[in-house]
């Protein structure tokens, strides 16, 4: 894997990225960063793709956010532009937890420009943020979500060297450790600044309306709503502690081009990490297909 940055939409994105050809664009989520994709990036370059993993916005090195928004609509339009600045027309785009967001979001803002979508750990459909309200179970996985809202998860997130972040992995992924040098790599991008403030922004503008950018609105409205006119393979653990795998049952009638289903048994929330072989397998197998 090589480092390079990209130009866009106001931030200069950092990335790691590997082989060349059509392009596969691969997006993180939280508490992550590019080096989650490390057994993915490989795999697809040897399968003829050039595979870029940018930090997504407020990720450090990659600046905070010009306009500082953090909504996923702000995400989607990152991905497209990304596109654009690497210099091609349209890309696969494979996203984990918000990567599958943003990767959501860039479909249904131009659907020309993602040729084929690949999400993972966060289903699509509004089933989700129901369940917040009406699922205990899942209200009880997504606690981290309204303790973020408060001002102590400023504080509680980097505490102890990040301890944090390292209780959340364990807990999303059972039976999963993290190499205590990836661990130390994930705690690196944590701590550039502005990093913490940004992570915890993705969730503040998800319920609070005045943190999102009012001309976005449209695109924002439609989001994890409206159909996805891309064919898709979503990859879920069965073991997921963040996200329950039984939200996964009803995303088939939001993909009129077709939807693959896959939930990996032994495999958490940081499935392409516990189970790259089984996760690679299938993505370049949609991908040839």
């Amino acid at each position: 894997m090589r480092a390079t940055t990209v130009p866009a939409r106001g931030l200069v994105f950092h990335a790691l990225e590997a082989g060349d050809g059509p392009l596969a664009l691969c997006l993180h989520g939280f508490p992550d960063h590019p080096r989650s994709f490390r057994h993915q990036l490989p795999a697809l370059a040897a399968a003829g793709f050039r595979a870029v993993a940018p930090f997504m916005r407020g990720y450090g090195p990659t600046g905070p956010a010009p306009d500082g928004r953090y909504q996923g609509a702000a995400l989607a339009l990152d991905v497209v532009a990304l596109i654009e600045a690497l210099g091609y027309e349209d890309a696969v785009v494979v996203g984990h937890d918000w990567g599958a967001v943003a990767a959501y979001g860039a479909a249904l803002a131009a659907p020309s420009r993602v040729r084929k979508l690949v999400a993972a750990a966060v289903p699509y459909g509004p089933q989700f943020m129901g369940a917040l309200t009406t699922d205990y179970d899942q209200q009880r996985r997504s606690w981290y979500m309204f303790f973020f809202q408060t001002p102590f998860a400023d504080v509680a997130v980097p505490h102890d060297d990040f301890a944090f972040l390292a209780r959340l992995w364990r807990d999303w992924s059972p039976g999963f450790t993290l190499p205590a040098a990836e661990l130390a790599a994930l705690k690196d991008t944590f701590r550039h600044p502005g990093c913490v403030e940004a992570a915890l922004g993705y969730y503040r503008a998800t319920f609070d309306p005045a943190l999102q950018d009012s001309a976005l609105a449209d695109l924002q409205g439609r989001l994890m709503l409206a159909p996805i006119e891309v064919p898709a393979l979503y990859l879920h653990g069965r073991d997921d502690g963040c996200i329950g795998v039984g939200l996964v049952e009803g995303m088939a009638g939001f993909f009129p081009r077709g939807l693959r289903v896959e939930t990996l048994p032994g495999a958490g929330h940081f499935l392409h990490q516990e189970q790259p072989e089984a996760v690679n397998r299938l993505l370049l197998d949609f991908l040839s297909a």
